[in-house]
């Protein structure tokens, strides 16, 4: 029977000393970690499903429709104009991963990580249960192409191409919508080229990355490993091992130290390392180790805990801090960017939204009996049903301003946007210079009221002669 490869602190398990692969096979595990991580990723794996699905205000709950540049989050629809929105968005989560980092390790690699999930929830599962645990799979890679391993291969790699076509399909939705991508895959192909070459570009991707890549992205790609170093400290939990408790090494009863160096922590793990050496690179803190380690301790009647969640400063016997400073300063960051968010989601959750902009020509014109500004109004229907908008001047203009067409409404469909030219007149008797003014621009169904400050220029008054008297 083939055994696993050593690890070592001088080149990762993966690489063999010619450079060649080194194909892990990481040991099943059970434990209360490991079910806890089982049940996480089962709700992950379902949100990562419905959410492209469960309507929220008559649209899927993230609908990034790139093809209308609408984008619907969670009842909230954007347009581009309100993308800049994104920037409170991603630095609100950032900072919200650091302040995690800060006091749990890399607990977002080995529990919520999509890469992660994917893997070790769905792929992991499947090669177990067709090629049988680690040893079954080493003696397989090594023996010769017989019937019987020709079947489970390609049992297995079917599997994997389906459910990387069923992940594919999913991310697709995410852009076209679940019924729009059913109506796609009833048509078939040539009618939806783009999309039927997403998916299979894609699907492909998912496959070479779990079924052959597979861990190499954490060691080799992913920079999130080499951050941690930067985000942790002394304080921080990490998955780990209690030296002082389990050394010296040896078989139960020759050693006065826990550890019976029955080498069960490394081949449960799925990045091949020996969390004995130490806080490694590979460590995605999934731990496998923690389960299989309280798993020999129970059957030698020694305590849990050798290897734990733990502290540097707990694994040596100091007192761990779980609250410091850098922690409150990424926690206030997460909260100042998600509180950002959060307040302009609530401004943007209008059902309309509108911008003004100055019409294409001169900034005015005028005659002998007024002065008149043009401006370019967009407004935007989030609504999934038809609206008409009206336009009016608000409140604070002065006496005698009024609208080339007053009190018109006009009519915009929904989910779309409508472009309308507004003239304020101004006559020559009520004109006193360059003034701000407000534009209502009401809409229905909702009655809502969306007001907008505009400038009216003009000529400087004491040029304009009076239209009755000729005088300045």
């Amino acid at each position: 029977m083939p055994t696993p490869k050593k690890p070592n602190l001088d080149s990762v398990t993966t690489i063999n000393d010619d450079g060649s692969r080194y194909f892990l096979h990481p040991a099943d595990v059970k434990g209360r970690w490991v079910i806890a991580r089982r049940l996480l990723g089962a709700v992950l794996i379902a949100i990562y499903g419905l959410l492209p699905c469960v309507p929220i205000n008559g649209n899927p709950a993230v609908f990034l429709d790139v093809e209308n540049r609408m984008f619907h989050l969670f009842g909230v629809t954007l347009v581009p104009q309100d993308l800049w929105v994104m920037f409170f968005f991603i630095s609100g989560l950032g900072f919200t991963l650091f302040a995690a980092t800060a006091l749990l390790g890399r607990v977002w690699c080995g529990w919520a990580c999509p890469y992660t999930v994917f893997l070790d929830h769905l792929y992991r599962r499947i090669e177990r249960g067709i090629e049988g645990d680690a040893p079954a799979r080493r003696a397989l890679d090594q023996s010769p192409w017989t019937v019987q391993k020709i079947v489970k291969r390609a049992m297995k790699h079917v599997l994997f191409a389906a459910i990387s076509a069923a992940i594919a399909h999913g991310f697709l939705s995410y852009f076209i919508s679940w019924k729009r991508l059913d109506g796609f895959m009833h048509e078939g192909p040539l009618p939806h080229a783009t999309a039927f070459a997403c998916v299979a570009i894609l699907t492909l991707v998912l496959w070479f990355c779990f079924g052959y890549f597979r861990e190499q992205f954490c060691i080799i790609l992913c920079p999130y490993g080499r951050l941690q170093g930067a985000l942790i400290d002394d304080d921080t939990l990490n998955v780990g091992y209690d030296a002082i408790r389990g050394e010296p090494r040896g078989t139960k009863g020759t050693t006065p130290g826990d550890c019976i160096d029955c080498h069960r922590c490394v081949q449960v793990c799925p990045t091949g390392i020996d969390i004995r050496n130490g806080l490694q690179l590979e460590c995605i803190a999934c731990t496998s180790c923690i389960d299989a380690c309280n798993d020999v301790m129970t059957k030698i009647k020694r305590p849990h805990g050798l290897i734990r969640y733990d502290s540097f400063n707990g694994f040596t016997g100091k007192v761990a801090r779980f609250l410091r400073p850098r922690v409150y300063a990424y926690a206030f960051l997460a909260v100042l960017g998600l509180g950002a968010l959060a307040v302009v989601a609530l401004h943007k959750a209008r059902p309309f939204n509108a911008t003004i902009s100055r019409a294409v020509g001169p900034a005015f014109y005028s005659d002998a009996q007024s002065i008149r500004n043009i401006y370019q109004i967009r407004v935007f229907n989030k609504h999934n049903q038809d609206a008409t908008v009206s336009i009016r001047l608000g409140e604070g203009t002065p006496p005698g301003y009024q609208l080339g067409a007053g009190g018109q409404t006009f009519p915009i469909a929904a989910l779309s946007e409508v472009s309308l030219t507004c003239v304020v007149i101004a006559p020559i008797d009520a004109y006193t210079g360059m003034t701000d003014m407000a534009l209502e621009i009401r809409a229905n169904p909702g009655n809502v009221t969306l007001e907008k400050t505009v400038r009216f220029i003009g000529p400087n008054p004491q040029l304009i002669r009076h239209p009755r008297t000729g005088n300045p």
